[in-house]
């Protein structure tokens, strides 16, 4: 079910043990070609196939478009909030959620910087909250096994526009895929225990905006991108999601 397509006199009618799903995303460059919307479109392609596979186990929010993209902002178009914005803006959500009854809430990410305040999030609410249940994901690690099994880059390849979100956009929304502007991997490396991407994390954070990360704003190699990866990625994320989704609707309140 959708949030926003249904009457109020619909929603109050449904059953509060159904869990509640946001997307969290950012409108940001991904490269000279996805469009700003990536991370977007990504995240509402996942909850619409997940939607798919169980209609009435789960209830989706209207998706939050602009996230934490301080680093992005070297590159045009990038929108960003701050980290205090941001969670002001999700919480309000959230508290809106829960006071019409609403006790099991997901949060599916599809960027990047959303993921360490988005976790903190999670922490302030779990607090103020002892009685909800509250699970927070990022599309690429909810199926991190899965993925691995998926990804033929190698270190370094499977980050921002890289193969993977380039593979998904191929089968989301090609008509968007500026194909003649997919170049090799430009990464500029640093130190070995800093080096990481969406499924090989790094030793230590080191900070580095996108700008002295990669020339062309991608990080990764989108030339290994495929429209049939980009199926096995979404096969890999949907049966992943489905199952959290499915024990938080089974779970007692």
């Amino acid at each position: 079910m959708i949030w926003d397509q249904l009457t109020s006199e619909q929603l109050h009618g449904l059953d509060r043990s159904i869990p509640v799903l946001l997307v969290v995303a950012a409108t940001e460059q991904h490269g000279p070609h996805l469009p700003l919307a990536t991370d977007r479109l990504i995240g509402e392609f996942f909850s619409k196939k997940l939607h798919e596979a169980v209609p009435d186990h789960l209830l989706i929010l209207p998706a939050v478009a602009v996230g934490c993209s301080d680093h992005h902002m070297g590159f045009a178009g990038t929108l960003s909030l701050s980290h205090d914005s941001f969670r002001n803006q999700v919480r309000d959500i959230i508290r809106s959620v829960i006071r019409h009854g609403f006790q099991k809430i997901i949060l599916l990410n599809s960027h990047g910087g959303n993921q360490a305040v988005g976790q903190v999030l999670l922490e302030q609410l779990g607090h103020a909250y002892p009685d909800v249940h509250f699970v927070m994901t990022t599309w690429w690690r909810v199926a991190m096994k899965r993925l691995y099994e998926i990804t033929e880059t190698g270190p370094g390849g499977v980050g921002h526009a890289g193969e993977f979100e380039t593979s998904l956009m191929l089968l989301i929304a090609p008509h968007l895929v500026v194909k003649e502007n997919i170049y090799p991997k430009t990464n500029r490396p640093t130190f070995p225990w800093a080096e990481g991407d969406m499924l090989r994390g790094a030793g230590a954070s080191y900070f580095r905006n996108m700008k002295a990360m990669t020339v062309t704003g991608v990080f990764g190699d989108p030339t290994a991108a495929l429209e049939e990866k980009g199926r096995q990625i979404t096969d890999a994320v949907i049966a992943a999601l489905q199952e959290i989704v499915e024990d938080l609707y089974r779970m007692k309140q």
